[in-house]
């Protein structure tokens, strides 16, 4: 199979589809790759490396996606790209389709297969394909947060996890999930005040016996919400409802009750964000503010530390790449329900529930939809 790797045109996105070391290995199963023009810069790997890897490298977007069966990217097609997609063209990236009905319409219209990233799951339930780059966004978020808060970035112009005598910042962690974890891990660090709040008793069990008493674990309702985010000088928000639009957790209201100089990071901006007031931004604007409260919502978080991020994706990314090439689509998917999840759309059809039911399709059941 001849798989494509462009370079990614999201705005300040630098990470990369495949690393050379990924490359090498889809050449040692004896696949092909065709790599965009400077696909790597952002990471550090020159098209020489890619070079060495097997790669054939120089390749504009257009010939990528001309040449390609299956196309390996990071983020979201973008319109310019989705327009080279055509029937039968294997497209494995993050989709996040739930909050984006044009490109669910350019993907249905293209006729291509198209595996989504962060609806693959394995047999506990899990997100694997996910997990990593909401490891990184978790932990980015407090750092996003802290840095938000200073005075000259519109915030309270507090420390996070102040100093003797002086408190710290109280954040409060809406999600105790892989992002929510992650965020308590570095808030803890840096010494603030923490709360999580979540509606799963297990998942509240294990954050405790993790993080001791220094975290507060709060079981989530409306009136917990509320008494929690509103005296809160950091909200972040990491609920996730996989391949469906985010619930909206934070009301406006709740955001106008707010304390001037409050700041709120939604990790969950990719599926349509949990506070009322969200709207995506990117790393080269980063922030707005409503109601005197400051709002980190970057659609692409993990972009900002390229590196990490596309090393730890392409640990987990790399078999799935491998069995699609392999096998073909039909038969990976088909053998294997955890990996199945993550068709959305398929020759047309959209093959994920929440998807389907968000945007108003047609749910097709993605066996029937393979011809299994």
């Amino acid at each position: 199979m001849l798989i494509g790797v462009p370079k990614e045109i999201k705005d300040n996105e630098f990470r990369v589809g495949m690393t050379p070391s990924s490359v090498r290995e889809a050449v040692a199963h004896g696949h092909s790759v065709i790599v965009g023009r400077n696909a790597g810069a952002g990471i550090g790997c020159s098209d020489a490396a890619y070079e060495a890897a097997g790669a054939a490298v120089g390749a504009t977007a257009d010939e990528v996606f001309a040449e390609a069966d299956m196309i390996v990217k990071v983020k979201e097609p973008q319109a310019g790209e989705r327009k080279h997609l055509r029937p039968g063209q294997i497209l494995f990236t993050y989709l996040h389709l739930a909050p984006d009905p044009e490109q669910t319409r350019d993907l249905v219209e293209s006729g291509a297969i198209c595996i989504a990233y962060e609806t693959v799951t394995d047999a506990g339930g899990g997100l694997p394909l996910l997990a990593p780059m909401s490891q990184v966004a978790g932990r980015m978020s407090i750092q996003a947060g802290a840095h938000c808060l200073e005075r000259e970035n519109g915030g309270k112009g507090i420390l996070l996890g102040g100093v003797p005598g002086v408190a710290p910042a109280k954040v409060v962690v809406i999600g105790g999930g892989v992002v929510g974890e992650n965020a308590i891990y570095m808030a803890l660090g840096m010494a603030a005040q923490v709360t999580v709040l979540d509606r799963d008793i297990d998942v509240l069990r294990h954050l405790t016996m993790r993080f001791g008493p220094g975290l507060t674990t709060v079981y989530s309702t409306t009136g917990t919400l509320d008494d929690h985010v509103l005296p809160a000088d950091l909200v972040i928000g990491g609920v996730l409802v996989p391949g469906a639009e985010a619930p909206k957790l934070v009301t406006r209201d709740m955001v106008r009750r707010m304390s001037p100089g409050s700041v709120l990071v939604d990790v969950a901006i990719d599926q349509g964000g949990c506070f009322e007031t969200s709207r995506p931004t990117t790393h080269a604007e980063p922030t707005y503010v409503v109601d005197d409260v400051v709002h980190y919502c970057v659609a692409n978080m993990p972009g900002a530390v390229p590196r990490t991020s596309t090393l730890a994706l392409n640990n987990v990314t790399l078999p799935y790449i491998l069995a699609l090439a392999d096998e073909g689509y039909a038969k990976a998917l088909t053998e294997s329900p955890y990996f199945r999840t993550g068709l959305n759309v398929c020759a047309g059809k959209v093959t994920f529930k929440a998807v389907a039911e968000d945007l108003g399709y047609d749910y097709v059941d993605p066996l029937k939809a393979l011809g299994a």
